[in-house]
């Protein structure tokens, strides 16, 4: 748990610290003020920013470093774009939890993932995370019309993308971790497994005791 807040703080630190908002509450009008905004916003609870860690811890053992955590932003961006256009997707949260523990599962065992079937679970998920972020923050921006939604999307996507990189890197040259059976990203998996299974059961609580009861 200590290395995997390590990575945490490390990847936070390396980012400009926003202590408002960069346009300081202007309104959004032109792409640049998008883009600002997209830079600015944090990641939206620690859900996210788990599952964009180690999306760029996970792809260091495909062999493909850069464009699979790809993958995962196109994905993301598509889920965004597709609730501020008005398509939803079901069952989102229960999906976000169960992202973080296949992945932190997979990560945990030492698995490594081929290049494609990482490919299609990290744009999977992705679609997932991003409408979450859609549902809270695009669905806003897109009333300001389409060159601020876009802008919005660049700089998340920019963001979330420089933060597995980052992730990916400490992996490779700070905890020297180049096999999946290694230590350190185990921890990292073990976490984030942790709290995709809080995650999951949290979601089905609910539901479970409604039927159970009713």
């Amino acid at each position: 748990m200590k290395l995997f807040i390590i990575v945490v703080a490390a990847l936070l630190a390396s980012f400009p610290a926003f202590g408002h908002h960069p346009l300081g509450g202007m309104p959004m009008e032109t792409f640049a003020h998008g883009l600002l905004s997209g830079f600015g916003h944090p990641i939206l609870g620690f859900d996210h920013l788990f599952f964009v860690i180690l999306i760029g811890i996970c792809a260091q053992f495909t062999g493909h470093g850069v464009v699979t955590p790809g993958a995962y932003i196109i994905g993301m961006l598509l889920g965004c774009l597709m609730v501020a256009g008005g398509i939803t997707l079901p069952a989102v949260e229960i999906m976000i939890a169960l992202s973080l523990l296949i992945l932190g599962a997979i990560v945990l065992a030492g698995r490594t993932l081929e290049f494609a079937p990482a490919i299609a679970l990290f744009s999977l998920f992705g679609l997932f995370h991003g409408a979450a972020f859609g549902e809270t923050i695009a669905a806003q921006e897109s009333a300001a019309g389409t060159p601020v939604l876009a802008g919005y999307l660049l700089g998340l996507g920019c963001v979330q993308f420089a933060i597995a990189l980052g992730a990916g890197w400490i992996n490779n040259h700070v905890w020297k971790a180049l096999d999946p059976v290694a230590i350190q990203p185990r921890l990292a998996g073990a976490m984030v497994a942790g709290v995709g299974l809080f995650l999951t059961l949290e979601n089905i609580e609910g539901p479970l005791l409604k039927t159970i009861f009713s």
